[in-house]
């Protein structure tokens, strides 16, 4: 006889399945059941072992010293029966039956007992269930439970579908502080702020003897002075309005925006801060990147405060421009190599459909682009040959191109920018320098008229206008004979209107400019950091420069655009690499601030904004 002890493990596939199927037949045969839960006029038999196993809620009265511990009988108040009866079911099968007239008592019920994945699956359908009919009562729903992830996706939703919202019973019968957090919301989306105005209007007068008294209150929410003027001057004499006094001085407030808008810097507000949804969005359009130019565009959306991809470019492009006209892009100029170009495509955003539009008289890279008064504007540049002081104009009406007088200095690299009726370039290069000299045009006189210069030369130099003033961001200051850039991030500008600007730059000079090797290293690290502090803003009430806070890091062929209440730099050269960071200036701080990078580092890229109807 062998006496070697011999041994084995068995694992069953399916004990676990086996046991629970038991428990469940335990349950119909009201067999061993030790509990009995009331609720209503139901009395459902159970499990305590069960129980405790799929809710927490019941582990925790059964396995603590409460009085729940050892009662046969527990009533289990403010739960619906039909939805407990449904849960207890669920605590043996696993299977649950979701219902659009039931979800709630369900989801109700499954906080109360904890049951984790119940409760994800009940806010999962009711998000599926989502419309602008019911979406607020959702929210109010997953705020009443503590399901903050079905209360945020209801509340987005909410903000994204307002107006649709606005037109619904729902949003009639709020209660005037629910109306309140959502007129003091940023991220509505509505396409202006009379929308928000109206609904604001159609809410109060759906019960206006009740609602009277919180007008005030609710009025100081809307954004005023972004109202139209015309609409403005109606209110004031409305009989809405005209006995409230707290409602006269809001409206006052607004007109004086109007009526005197030299004075605008001194009365912002939250009241003078448009929404995120009424900016339109941003759009960086190609650029030189590591591998030697990018073709794709990316767009930036303040409220979901992320850039994604939308379109690509036909082919590679530098040293471009970029303008909005009738929200369409207009790719104007620019290189691919060494070919400069006189092409012009156009991009519809929406559509995602690119269309050829009649070419330049005149190949440029290297050029500024921006609109003025209708008309858009090719200025300066390089042809191959020779710095560029010609200009031309578009006219979109006539389709056609034609030049108008030429700048006093030819200029490559410029920074162009329109501002109260003119058209301003900014530095560049004319072959010899950087230069500091700035000039603007008129296009009532054809004729350019030169400006206080910069206070340091600067090619690749960011110009838009913020906040009626006029920036000039960031570039290089490297002679022609020295390629390795100082690079410029110093922001200058200049009083007056809003525009969108686009800033070429040199692929041969980035090549060059990066920083020596060796003992002259750390000396040209220290020149970088002092040209940071480089700040400067003109004024043409005085024809002077005075400082603004510089950029956080050094930035050449950055693209230089406002949105909403700040300016925006993006991307850009720092010396070392093509930067994908983009910073933001807020006028009223004077300070920068990080914000989310695009998903491409490129110098040289054009950014402008476009708002989408």
């Amino acid at each position: 006889m062998n006496s070697a002890r011999s041994e084995e493990f068995f694992q069953s596939t399916n004990h676990a399945e086996q046991t629970i199927r038991k428990m469940e037949n335990y349950l119909q045969q009201k067999q061993l059941c030790d509990v009995l839960l009331v609720a209503g006029h139901h009395t459902i038999p159970a499990h305590r072992l069960v129980l405790s196993a799929a809710s927490d809620y019941f582990a925790a009265m059964f396995t603590n010293d409460v009085l729940e511990a050892k009662q046969e009988e527990i009533k289990m108040e403010g739960i619906d029966p039909d939805a407990l009866k449904a849960l207890v079911h669920y605590a043996y099968t696993g299977v649950l039956e979701l219902k659009e007239d039931t979800i709630e008592n369900l989801l109700s019920a499954a906080c109360l007992l904890q049951l984790s994945q119940v409760i994800e699956v009940c806010c999962n359908f009711l998000i599926k269930q989502l419309h602008p009919s019911n979406c607020l009562g959702i929210r109010s729903f997953g705020d009443a439970q503590g399901c903050m992830y079905l209360l945020k996706v209801a509340h987005d939703y909410t903000m994204e579908h307002f107006v649709e919202v606005t037109k619904n019973q729902e949003f009639l019968l709020l209660p005037a502080n629910e109306i309140a957090k959502l007129l003091s919301s940023d991220d509505i989306n509505v396409p202006d702020e009379e929308a928000i105005f109206h609904a604001l209007m159609i809410w109060v007068k759906h019960d206006f003897q009740n609602r009277q008294q919180h007008l005030g209150m609710l009025l100081s929410l809307i954004r005023l002075p972004l109202l139209p003027p015309q609409l403005l001057a109606d209110l004031e004499n409305s009989t809405m309005f005209v006995h409230d006094l707290e409602c006269q001085k809001l409206l006052m407030e607004a007109m004086k925006y109007h009526l005197l808008p030299e004075r605008r810097s001194m009365m912002q507000s939250p009241r003078t801060k448009p929404r995120k949804s009424t900016v339109g969005a941003l759009y960086a359009v190609g650029g030189m990147d590591a591998t030697k130019g990018t073709t794709t565009i990316e767009k930036y959306d303040l409220r979901t405060n992320s850039w994604i991809q939308v379109g690509t470019m036909n082919g590679r492009r530098l040293q471009f421009g970029v303008a909005v006209i009738d929200n369409k892009l207009y790719i104007v100029g620019g290189r691919d190599g060494l070919k400069t170009s006189n092409t012009v495509e156009c991009f519809n955003p929406v559509a995602k459909i690119w269309s050829i539009m009649p070419p330049m008289s005149t190949h440029r890279h290297g050029l500024g682009v921006a609109m003025l008064e209708g008309p858009m504007y090719a200025v300066g540049g390089h042809d191959g040959w020779s710095y560029l002081n010609t200009v031309e104009r578009w006219d979109p009406q006539a389709r056609q191109w034609n030049y108008v007088a030429s700048m006093s200095t030819p200029r490559s690299t410029v920074g162009v920018a329109a501002l109260n009726s003119k058209l301003y370039a900014v530095g560049g290069r004319d072959g010899s320098s950087c230069l500091k000299s700035m000039e603007c045009f008129d296009p009532h006189t054809n004729k350019w008229s030169t400006c206080a210069s910069m206070s340091k030369r600067r090619g690749g130099v960011g110009v838009a206008t913020y906040n009626g003033l006029l920036y000039a961001v960031g570039g290089h200051d490297a002679p022609a004979s020295n390629h390795c850039s100082r690079l410029s991030d110093c922001v200058e500008r200049k009083k007056k209107h809003h525009c969108k600007a686009t800033k070429p730059f040199s692929l041969e000079q980035l090549k060059k400019s990066v920083p020596p090797k060796g003992p002259s290293a750390e000396s040209h690290r220290i020149s970088w950091k002092k040209s940071g502090s480089l700040c400067a803003r003109y004024d043409p009430k005085t024809d002077t420069w005075t400082t603004v806070a510089p950029l956080s890091i050094p930035r050449d062929a950055v693209g230089v655009c406002p949105l909403g209440d700040r300016l925006y730099a993006v991307g850009g050269y720092d010396g070392h690499s093509y930067l994908n960071t983009v910073e933001s200036y807020d006028a009223q701080n004077n300070e920068w601030t990080e914000e989310v990078p695009v998903n491409i580092g490129r110098a040289g890229a054009c950014v402008v904004v476009v708002k989408l109807p």
